[in-house]
């Protein structure tokens, strides 16, 4: 197996369960807490799929989706545009008001297709690109989306979670 296909499938994971949390939910079970302090499924899907978004346009010297489908306008969220949910506070994260499922799913969606697209084309050489030099050792591009896979599926799995809780109450 090819590294481009380890991701692939990596990847892959993490929409199906993303779709799994979401699909069916009501705007108000997208936003229901399990308490004043928990994060939310709207905010968890909003989120990993912003620091996905967010990550490979980086690493893939390309337009955020977020951006060049005008995305930020659809969700219309109370933060500056180029918000990923990085720090934020619970008030934040009960601000965060998703319109559907549909509208988070079709951007999650929009955001796993452009991830594809770059990871087929990879090969173990270019994983090993310097993307980010801040950090020491520095990253590679290897290191970057594996950290964005492992992230999103910590966030969805806490996204299947919530709504478990919520279809028992």
């Amino acid at each position: 197996m090819k590294s481009a296909d380890l991701l692939t499938d990596a990847f892959t994971r993490v929409r199906e369960t993303v779709h799994s949390a979401v699909e069916g939910l009501s705007r108000a079970d997208l936003h229901a807490r399990l308490d004043d302090g928990a994060n939310s499924i709207g905010w968890l899907v909003w989120h990993l799929t912003r620091i996905q978004d967010d990550h490979v346009s980086d690493a893939s010297g390309v337009e955020q989706v977020w951006f060049f489908e005008d995305w930020a306008a659809r969700f219309d969220l109370p933060f500056p545009k180029d918000a990923t949910g990085y720090g934020h506070s619970n008030a934040d994260v009960a601000a965060v008001r998703v319109g559907s499922a549909e509208l988070l799913l079709g951007y999650h969606d929009a955001v796993h297709e452009r991830t594809l697209a770059f990871v087929r084309g990879l090969d173990n050489k270019a994983l090993d690109r310097i993307v980010d030099e801040a950090w020491s050792p520095p990253v590679t591009l290897g290191v970057r989306l594996i950290s964005v896979i492992s992230d999103d599926l910590q966030h969805a799995g806490q996204a299947a979670f919530v709504r478990g809780a919520l279809e028992r109450r």
